[in-house]
Parts: structure tokens; C-alpha cells; sequence
């Protein structure tokens, strides 16, 4: 009994809430927003119809000459619907006042509208949210003030005086009894056709304000082009830290091995991982300032070439206990002449080449390394011990680092080859000094 009572009691409520809820009464809002756009139309619409001698008096938006003002002046609105700053605009508004497209599964497009059919649909929505504001707010501007005093005229003496006076002579008592009822009705039927409206309008901007697809395909390269950034950060990370710790734990290593008989050999270890590590450091900021997108990144490391880099790069390898044999065959103009972009993807490549024959072939490695610069190419060539098995400083790879630098050299146009030849680990790369066409 008792939940039967509930809900004849909550029907009403929600009877209600649908009319005068925090939705409606934001719908509502949306609707007036839309009759407050719909005036500088109107008023270019009376314009032209008083040039064509037609008249307009009387309360605003009430009588066919009103709606004749307004209709003239809404293929106005279509065509500056045409503008790119409306469909953001509208979307914006339909977000916040319609409850559309924000967490309820229904899709509104972001960004001015792209193609013909889609600025076509733009400006459909825009007339229709003008046109139906308008009508809204100009009954909401007859019918709330008029039902309001329908609804206090037996409780306010003063009111029987005005206008409404000879409707309470003529009734009688049956005027002041019947005049609340009448204007309470006034006021749900307004909020039911507002309610209705407010629905339609709700229920048209997923088709007219939806995404095209253009928009889906736009949308699709934004997604693609941010995980490639993301991509490359990867990239950056895995390489200078992955590098860094790798070369920081041999030489770390290396030191506490010799630590009573080669003080010499400390302090160099020692050295090399202050430096590898302020140096990681400051990769480390350039790639989160990058990630941060703070407008810092003009105040951050640049990043290694192996112009500048290389050098130290193989000092601190040979510090953690490798042994390096190096060629490098700059050419006539030296590493300086490179294309910074080549010159930066290359020392990631050598420095990535290194740590793997530190991680995997362990301390004492002979790694022979080659970098020469001829015939329009950059070559990289490394090649070191295969890992014994009982060689407990290396350790099983992922091949997160060969396709790290298999992605670097295909962006550049270039090449690379890797893999077992016989008991020796070889690694070849060749980069493009000129982009592919």
C-alpha cells in the first residue's frame, strides 16, 4: 500500500521536474539564448517589410506581421550561419544548456564545419534555434506576465481595477475562483510546449551538429599525429635513460671491482656517471617540457648531434669498462655539416648501439664502431661478441631498442640491418643525407 502511494505521489513530481527540472529550465535558457540572437534578424526583417509599406505595431512577436519580420529576416541567419565560428559556437551552447554530447553518448563535432553538406546542416540548426527562441521567448514574454495576474487577481485587489477588472465584474465569484486554475494551466501549458521544443531542439542537434566525415577523418589524423609525437618521446626516453642506466650500472660496476687496487680507474668511473647523469637529466627535461607543451621547451637541452656529442658519448662508454674501436670518417666538411636532423638520429642510433652491447654483452665488450659519411649517405656500422651464456651482466632484450632505431632511420628514408653472423652481433645503418622524394 504504502509503495503504491509513493509512486501516485511521484508521478506528479516527476510530471513536474520534466517542466520546471533543472534540464527544462536549462532548455529553456537555450531557447531564450536563441530569441535573443533572433533580433538583429527581426529588426532588418521590419526593416524590409516597412519598405514594402507593410505596418508593424503592437507587443513584439504577436500577430502575423511579426512573424512576417521575423521569417523575412531568417535567410539572413542562415547565410551568416555559413561563417566558420558558428557550429563551435553552437556546439558550445547545445554542451551546456541541452545536455548533449557531454557524457551521454551522443557525438557533436568540435571545429568549424568542413565541406558544403556540413555548413549546409550548420546553418539548418542555426535558423531553427533562432526561430523556435523566438517564438518561445515571445510567448514566454505574453504568457508569463498575463498568467501571473490571472493567477493573483483574488488575492491582489489592485489587479481588478486594470483591464482584467471587467472579467471579474462579468464572472463574479466564479471569476475569482476559476482566475488561479486558469492561470496556473497558462503557465503548464507554456512549460509543456517549451519542454516540448527545448526536446526537439535537444533531439535535432546530434544530426545537425554531428560530425562529417570530414570531421571524423580530421579527427583521425589528430589521433594518428599525436601518437606518432607520443611515439617519438618513447623513443627519446628509451634511448637517453635506457642508455644512461645501462651505462651507469657497468660503470658502477666496473668501479666497485677495482675499488682497492685501481683508485685511478674510481674517480674515472665516478666522473663518467656524474656526467651521464646531469647529462640524462637534462635530456630527461627536454623530453617532459616537449610532453608538458608549457611554451618551455626554449629553455631546455638541445638535443645530442654528433657534431657535439659523440665524442663524449664515447668517453663515458669506454669508462664503463667497453672496449671501443672507433672509425670515423667525418668527410671533407665534418659532422657540423650534417643535416641537424640526420645529425641528431644518428647519435641516438650510436648511443643506442652501445648500450645494447653493454646490456647484453656485459662489462670488457669489444664494440668496433664505424661512422663515415660518403656517396650522400651517413653509414653506421657496429658489431660486437655475441653474450655468453654464463655472462651474468647481460641480460634478455625486448627489441624495443633495433625497432627504435629501425623507425628513426625509415623516417629519414633510410635503412638498417641486424642479426648473428657467426659468433659476432652486427648492426648496419645507412641514412640519406637528402630527404627522399
Amino acid at each position: 500500500m504504502t509503495r503504491i502511494v509513493t509512486r501516485a505521489l511521484s508521478a506528479p513530481a516527476r510530471g513536474l521536474s520534466a517542466l520546471y527540472g533543472r534540464r527544462a529550465l536549462r532548455r529553456w535558457t537555450h531557447l531564450v539564448l536563441g530569441g535573443a540572437l533572433s533580433m538583429p534578424y527581426y529588426l532588418v526583417g521590419s526593416i524590409v517589410l516597412v519598405s514594402m509599406g507593410t505596418e508593424i505595431g503592437g507587443p513584439a512577436f504577436l500577430g502575423p506581421p511579426h512573424v512576417l519580420a521575423l521569417l523575412a529576416g531568417l535567410p539572413l541567419a542562415a547565410v551568416t550561419a555559413l561563417f566558420p565560428p558558428t557550429r563551435p559556437l553552437s556546439v558550445t551552447a547545445v554542451r551546456a544548456l541541452c545536455g548533449i554530447g557531454d557524457g551521454d553518448g551522443t557525438e557533436l563535432a568540435d571545429g568549424p564545419a568542413r565541406g558544403g553538406a556540413a555548413r549546409g546542416r550548420t546553418a539548418v540548426w542555426f535558423t531553427l534555434h533562432l526561430a523556435v527562441g523566438a517564438v518561445t521567448s515571445g510567448m514566454t514574454l505574453a504568457v508569463v506576465p498575463f498568467a501571473s495576474v490571472v493567477l493573483l487577481l483574488p488575492v491582489v485587489p489592485g489587479l481588478r481595477t486594470g483591464p482584467l477588472g471587467e472579467l471579474y465584474r462579468d464572472g463574479g465569484a466564479w471569476a475569482l475562483v476559476l482566475s488561479p486554475l486558469a492561470g496556473a494551466a497558462m503557465l503548464l501549458l507554456l512549460a509543456g510546449c517549451v519542454a516540448l521544443a527545448g526536446a526537439l531542439l535537444a533531439r535535432a542537434a546530434p544530426a545537425l551538429l554531428g560530425p562529417a566525415p570530414a570531421d571524423r577523418l580530421a579527427e583521425a589524423e589528430r589521433r594518428a599525429a599525436d601518437l606518432a609525437v607520443r611515439g617519438r618521446l618513447a623513443r627519446e626516453l628509451h634511448d637517453s635513460v635506457g642508455h644512461a642506466l645501462s651505462a651507469v650500472t657497468l660503470q658502477a660496476v666496473a668501479a666497485r671491482k677495482v675499488l682497492d687496487t685501481d683508485p685511478g680507474f674510481v674517480r674515472e668511473a665516478l666522473a663518467a656517471i656524474e656526467e651521464t647523469t646531469r647529462r640524462t637529466v637534462g635530456e630527461l627535461d627536454a623530453v617532459l617540457g616537449v610532453l608538458r607543451d608549457t611554451g618551455e621547451r626554449g629553455t631546455t637541452a638541445p638535443a645530442p648531434t654528433l657534431e657535439t656529442d659523440l665524442d663524449g658519448l664515447l668517453r663515458r662508454t669506454r669508462a664503463g669498462g667497453a672496449l671501443l674501436d672507433t672509425t670515423l670518417d667525418p668527410g671533407p666538411h665534418g659532422f657540423g655539416a650534417l643535416p641537424p636532423q640526420v645529425s641528431r638520429e644518428a647519435y641516438r642510433i650510436v648511443q643506442e648501439a652501445l648500450s645494447n652491447a653493454l646490456r647484453h654483452a656485459g662489462a670488457g665488450v669489444r664494440v668496433d664502431l664505424t661512422v663515415t659519411v660518403a656517396d650522400g649517405n651517413l653509414d653506421i656500422t657496429a658489431h660486437n661478441p655475441l653474450p655468453r651464456p654464463a655472462d651474468t651482466a647481460s641480460r634478455p632484450g625486448g627489441g624495443h631498442g633495433l625497432r627504435g632505431i629501425a623507425d628513426r632511420a625509415r623516417l629519414l628514408g633510410g635503412r638498417t640491418e641486424s642479426g648473428a653472423r657467426e659468433d659476432r652481433w652486427l648492426l648496419r645503418v645507412r641514412l640519406p643525407l637528402r630527404a627522399p622524394r
